[in-house]
């Protein structure tokens, strides 16, 4: 593992409040937008024994936590000036069956309305166990 890596934490908080499928669904969405953008989570493909080669996994733990919906609104926007990488996920991104549908409704929606049934984040490991250190894991 690189030496920054060691320093760095990556979590994912979904809304206590959700159906199993749909934290699932908020946490699948959420982690593919944080290896898209911290491209460094993701290590290199990796051969087996037989040459065969499989694509790089996470390099860092990734765990699941849940809190109230109203508490990832506030990680949400406490998050914006710690420096930290951030995804959100919202109700109304839930509710949406295409991307298309996603990008008009978001675009017609203040950000005061948007209402977050999860979050992301990576960053320095202190910034973010300030922000989600006493959150359970999902069960």
């Amino acid at each position: 593992m690189d030496l920054h890596l060691e320093h760095i934490k990556c979590v994912v908080v979904v809304a206590d409040s959700l159906a199993s499928g749909l934290q699932a669904n908020a946490a699948s969405v959420i982690t593919m937008t944080l290896g898209q953008r911290c491209v460094e989570l993701v290590g290199p493909d990796v051969k087996d024994s037989d040459g065969v080669i499989h694509p790089g996994v996470v390099r860092v733990p990734v765990p699941i936590l849940t809190a109230p919906a109203e508490q990832i609104d506030a990680i949400w926007k406490r998050s914006d000036s710690d420096g930290l990488v951030r995804v959100g996920f919202t109700a109304l991104a839930q509710s949406c069956r295409t991307y298309e549908e996603y990008v008009d409704r978001l675009g017609a929606t203040p950000t005061a309305d948007l209402r977050f049934v999860g979050v992301g984040l990576y960053g320095n490991k202190k910034d973010v166990n300030r922000m989600v250190g006493s959150l359970p894991l999902l069960r």
